[in-house]
């Protein structure tokens, strides 16, 4: 009688590794499928010169880098849309990631009206929709006078009110740096639309807090440990990972509202400049992987993976 095969048995770091795999493959294949050639596509166009056909279709003309140098040293608004909404990207990332933090811990105390308030900060998701965002615009143009009116009065009220420079000039007075002044003086103003972004981030560390294991917070409490540090040697490393995951969700969704895509989407469709606009589109891309790469590298080191 031969030999019988032992079967061989998976570990469990390779059962994990399995199941992630398979978790990842239908967004693999979408990838493979849609994606990578349309990546493909806009590097062909970016080192061409796209004329579209009457009868239908499109012929290409190669140029070399003349798209990538008429971007840099001719064009007018690309080169300052870019550095607006690069450094617009760099202020609200790490504002969006700690408010969605901050806010989760609070929503995830348990109070009456708790579903009612998760519900209440993942409204702006919803309301961002196309759909929605139609039916506003066509509900404020038929509206005359009454929640219109008001808005403005409200809008009047508040430009009347105490100067902020009052305030920059007190924090100045202080010895406080400028650059740290600027920061803040940006953030107040992003206030709105940090909060209209934090949604989707705040249901992710809702659900990195309550997979805590629930036996460490009662460690340190029977150590005598104050909330303050049971924040950093507790919640705030075990919820490093999902951290990770907020910042490259909050990167890629301030890229795609960004100036510079807008930019790139009315030299493509209103200049007919497909050439152009793929050039734009390239160069954001690259930045903003650059960006993550660098930040997730930083993160990574830092990060507690608990199993």
């Amino acid at each position: 009688m031969g030999k019988k095969k032992k079967k061989t048995k998976l570990t469990l770091t390779r059962r994990r590794s399995a199941k992630g795999f398979l978790f990842i493959v239908p967004w693999l294949i979408g990838f493979l499928w849609f994606y990578l050639r349309s990546l493909f596509m806009t590097v062909q166009f970016s080192v061409s010169e796209l004329t579209v056909s009457p009868g239908g279709g499109y012929t290409l003309d190669f140029v070399g880098l003349d798209n990538f140098i008429y971007a840099f040293r001719a064009h007018g608004t690309f080169k300052q849309v870019l550095t607006t909404s690069v450094g617009n990207m760099l202020i609200d990332v790490p504002l969006i990631t700690f408010f969605s933090l901050m806010l989760a811990i609070l929503l995830n105390k348990k109070f009456k009206g708790r579903t009612l308030m998760r519900a209440i900060f993942f409204l702006p998701v919803i309301l961002n929709s196309e759909a929605i965002l139609a039916a506003m615009k066509v509900a404020a143009s038929m509206m005359v006078g009454g929640l219109s009116s008001a808005g403005a009065e409200v809008s009047e009220a508040a430009s009347t009110g105490v100067s902020v420079g009052y305030y920059i000039q007190m924090f100045s007075n202080l010895g406080l740096p400028n650059s740290l002044i600027e920061y803040v003086v940006g953030a107040v103003g992003r206030i709105s639309s940090i909060i209209n972004a934090s949604g989707v981030q705040i249901i992710i560390f809702i659900a990195a807090l309550q997979s805590i294991p629930g036996s460490m917070y009662e460690v340190a409490k029977i150590e005598g440990a104050t909330a303050y540090e049971t924040f950093w040697k507790v919640t705030f490393p075990m919820v490093m990972p999902h951290i990770i995951t907020v910042v490259v969700y909050t990167v890629v969704d301030s890229f795609i509202n960004s100036d510079v895509v807008t930019l790139a989407y009315n030299t493509a469709f209103s200049e007919k400049n497909y050439g152009l606009s793929s050039t734009f589109s390239l160069v954001s891309t690259l930045i903003t992987c650059a960006i993550l790469a660098i930040v997730v590298r930083f993160i990574q080191k830092r990060t507690f993976y608990y199993n």
